[in-house]
């Protein structure tokens, strides 16, 4: 397959048209700033087939990167549509991406590229609304009005839905909650700004949060005899498995995020009110670990503590799968003419 070239037809559900939208097959892309992970979903929100590998930092080699698993995934599937599930600044058409703190685009039609180079109907979509709108139909928010979903990863991405319905804002850029400021003059982000929600809270500020307790602390810890021999070596997902192997350096980590967990919570419980919190993305794995403390921390922090009923807060059901399944299930919509 030619990377820069339009996927052959044959293989990505020519005269797809004729079949049931039941019965489609559609791709979900979950392209966030550490890896690019696509599936073969079917409507009931099966993921059949997926691949993954990492985000590059070019545009150019990132839509190659998801040309080449598209075509992957097509080679073996009769598809008829793909949804983009990204982590950016979505406009109102479901093409451009505005604005991605950690991706390359801007101001770009992505769907409009790359649905010519898959030759296939394509859509872009958040990627924390995907995942919400898959959590809503096949997981952990299932009958709740009122929700909000909060993908935690390499920062934090959020969506609300207001009866089942996706707010976007009068922008469609809604609500960008891990960008809200919770330490004045705190740590840089990406997207410009100090001290983001997202720094403190997410698998990069995981990482950043241990190194400034192995800078401050210098007793024995596995964690602290892997970074002396190489500071690279520190990440969210290193931290958390050493966490779980008992690492108390590791542990007062996932400590720290659990309590700006549950900041953060008590912040969007003052402003949205939601009947649920689904917490989702990479870090929620190893949930288990933090979140009695961001409970207890939000339940204690909310405004009228003790005197207002509290959010049910969930982990995803579907996992890591959640923006796949949602994007592909969009992408089935936007062909069947729903959006």
């Amino acid at each position: 397959m030619t990377l820069r070239g339009r996927l052959p037809a044959h293989r990505c559900g020519a005269g797809s048209a004729a079949l049931d939208s039941a019965s489609l097959l559609t791709v979900g892309v979950d392209v966030g700033g550490t890896s690019v992970h696509a599936g073969v979903v079917d409507a009931d929100g099966t993921v059949l087939d997926s691949t993954r590998t990492a985000t590059p930092a070019s545009a150019v080699a990132l839509e190659d990167t998801i040309t080449a698993a598209v075509g992957e995934l097509a080679a073996r599937h009769r598809v008829a549509a793909v949804g983009l599930a990204l982590a950016a600044f979505i406009g109102p058409d479901r093409n451009t991406v505005r604005f991605a703190p950690h991706l390359p685009w801007r101001d770009t039609p992505v769907a409009e590229r790359l649905s010519a180079r898959f030759g296939l109907p394509t859509v872009v979509e958040h990627d924390a609304n995907a995942a919400a709108l898959a959590e809503r139909r096949f997981g952990a928010a299932a009958g709740a009005a009122t929700s909000v979903f909060i993908a935690l990863g390499t920062g934090i991405g959020a969506a609300l839905l207001i009866s089942g319905e996706l707010y976007r804002g009068a922008h469609g850029v809604a609500p960008e909650l891990g960008h809200l400021r919770v330490v004045p003059e705190g740590r840089p982000c990406p997207c410009g700004k100090r001290g983001c929600w997202e720094r403190y809270c997410s698998g990069t500020g995981l990482a950043a949060t241990a190194v400034e307790l192995l800078a401050a602390d210098s007793g024995v810890s596995l964690l602290a005899r892997q970074a002396a021999r190489d500071p690279e070596w520190v990440t969210g997902q290193r931290v958390a498995a050493a966490a779980r192997e008992g690492d108390r350096l590791a542990r007062r980590a996932m400590a720290d995020l659990g309590r700006w967990l549950g900041e953060g919570l008590a912040i969007v419980a003052d402003v949205f009110d939601p009947e649920l919190v689904v917490i989702g993305g990479g870090v929620a794995d190893s949930a288990p670990l933090f979140l009695d403390e961001a409970r207890e921390h939000y339940a204690r922090t909310v405004t009228g503590a003790g005197n207002r009923p509290l959010a049910r807060i969930r982990t995803a059901q579907l996992g890591a799968a959640a923006a796949v399944v949602g994007a592909a299930q969009l992408a089935r919509d936007h062909r069947g003419g729903r959006h």
